[in-house]
């Protein structure tokens, strides 16, 4: 009876277990908290900057970077991640000590997107367009998804975002930056970092799964039998 029992449970169909939760592009990019990790130092430096003199607003902007690098690590963030955001606030401070002016805490970031406009629209010009370029990295540096026109069309549209949100950037902050108005120039970069760059995010995410889909052979699962 034991033994025929025991025939019966393993007969039953087991129920599979329930699969793991994707991470999300939110979750790709930080999460929630990585919003407020780009920025507390950006509200930090001209907030201080607002009542202090330059010397100590410099000093007040590192404090609340390691504060905030320190936290992050006690999360279990991983130390290239934490350190980054460290490191690019001492680049900005650096250059603003150099220069002298608040405004320069900007500086890098205009530049940087200028750089990312160049690099994305040019790609594009020259029927390359680098999401195309970075997905067929991915996958093995092994399709010739160029040859395909609907892949390398949603490769224009996905690159032409980017280049869209760094061109914005660029435009919008340089204009602040000639009218000296550091204020608003961290208003600006809050508004057009993250946001604007979920929205390219997706972009990028539908012209990857467009490409998998048209280029990528599906695994097709076959039944098991009884």
């Amino acid at each position: 009876m034991i033994d025929q029992r025991r025939g019966r449970e393993t007969d039953l169909p087991t129920r599979p277990e329930p699969a793991a939760a994707q991470p999300t592009l939110l979750d790709h990019m930080g999460g929630p908290m990585g919003f407020v990790y780009s920025t507390v130092p950006v509200v930090v430096f001209v907030a201080a900057g607002a009542f202090l003199p330059l010397p100590m607003t410099i000093g007040v902007s590192l404090a609340a970077g390691l504060a905030l690098t320190g936290f992050r690590l006690l999360r279990g963030e991983r130390f290239t991640s934490a350190i980054g955001g460290l490191l690019g606030l001492a680049i900005a401070v650096g250059i603003v000590a150099w220069t002298g002016s608040a405004k320069d805490f900007f500086v890098l970031g205009i530049w940087m997107a200028l750089a990312g406009f160049v690099v994305t629209f040019g790609s594009v010009l020259a029927r390359r367009p680098l999401t195309g370029v970075i997905w067929n990295l991915m996958h093995g540096n092994e399709h010739a998804w160029r040859a395909d026109a609907v892949t390398l069309r949603a490769h224009d549209v996905a690159t032409l975002a980017a280049a869209a949100v760094f061109g914005a950037r660029f435009v919008v902050k340089e204009w602040l930056y000639l009218a000296d108005s550091t204020t608003w120039l961290a208003i600006a970069k809050i508004i057009m970092g993250t946001p604007l760059t979920v929205l390219a995010a997706l972009v990028v995410l539908w012209a990857f799964r467009r490409t998998t889909e048209r280029l990528v052979p599906q695994q097709r699962t076959r039944p098991t039998g009884s």
